[in-house]
């Protein structure tokens, strides 16, 4: 059987200084959440603590995904910062919603709504 080519794209934009967009695509799992945390992790070494990831093009996120938010969540706060999430679609919302991660995480409908939240919208 051929091996499955992993599918997670992530896109970075600086806002600035403190600030980051990461735009997650594909499918966020067991093969592909360590991809994202060390993008997280990156960027969190260079001072950017307040982080959006922008989940529009999310197709799956399984549970190794949701580990991965956990985790950068928590080490965002430690820095002083925070993750936000934003335009999950209706699947990936509904497993943030049945874990309970949006009590901890609240989804944003926009990115722009999550970056006035991080208040990096200039």
């Amino acid at each position: 059987m051929p091996e499955r080519e992993p599918n997670l794209d992530v896109d970075v934009e600086i806002r600035d200084a403190r600030t980051a967009v990461l735009s997650v695509g594909g499918e966020l799992d067991m093969e592909t959440a360590g991809r994202l945390d060390d993008h997280l992790a990156e960027q969190l070494s260079q001072g950017r603590h307040h982080l959006v990831l922008d989940l529009s093009a999310l197709g799956f996120m399984d549970s190794s995904g949701l580990n991965v938010l956990i985790r950068s969540v928590h080490r965002a706060r430690e820095a002083g910062g925070d993750l936000y999430l934003a335009a999950p679609n209706s699947a990936v919302r509904r497993i943030l919603e049945i874990t309970g991660l949006t009590t901890t995480l609240p989804p944003h409908d926009r990115v722009a709504e999550a970056l006035a939240a991080a208040g990096g919208a200039r």
